[in-house]
């Protein structure tokens, strides 16, 4: 595995437990996290490796990733389009490639669009996105 760093203070990431991470979260304990110390930033691994998926991020970004998956999931998850479909979409509406277009390496400006399109689009009626 290569390098991570925090893209907020430029350290070097280390490769930490989710007991590290989450201590009240057992369910998490054996999962695998990127953490900057000074920063306190993370990210966790794809399954069984040590592959970030995404960027660090701090509390802030964090908590805009999960509003995107919030509104972004239930398109692919209800079955009115497959996850690559829905991706795709999301790729096309913000203006990005779909090699891009992975939540998990969205910054606080991108998921702040991403969140307005997706709402705009659950309030808009039925046939017309």
């Amino acid at each position: 595995m290569s390098d991570v760093f925090c893209d907020y203070c430029g350290m070097r990431a280390v490769l930490v437990t989710g007991r590290e991470i989450y201590p009240r979260r057992p369910d998490l304990w054996k999962k695998q996290f990127w953490r900057c110390g000074p920063c306190g930033a993370h990210v966790g691994c794809h399954p069984n490796t040590e592959s970030p998926m995404g960027r660090l991020a701090n509390a802030e970004l964090r908590s805009w990733k999960v509003r995107v998956h919030s509104l972004f999931d239930p398109l692919w998850q209800g079955g009115s389009m497959t996850r690559p479909e829905a991706y795709r979409w999301l790729a096309e509406v913000l203006g990005i490639t779909t090699a891009e277009c992975h939540v998990g390496m969205f910054d606080v400006a991108r998921c702040k669009l991403a969140v307005a399109i997706l709402q705009a689009r659950s309030a808009a009626p039925p046939g017309t996105t």
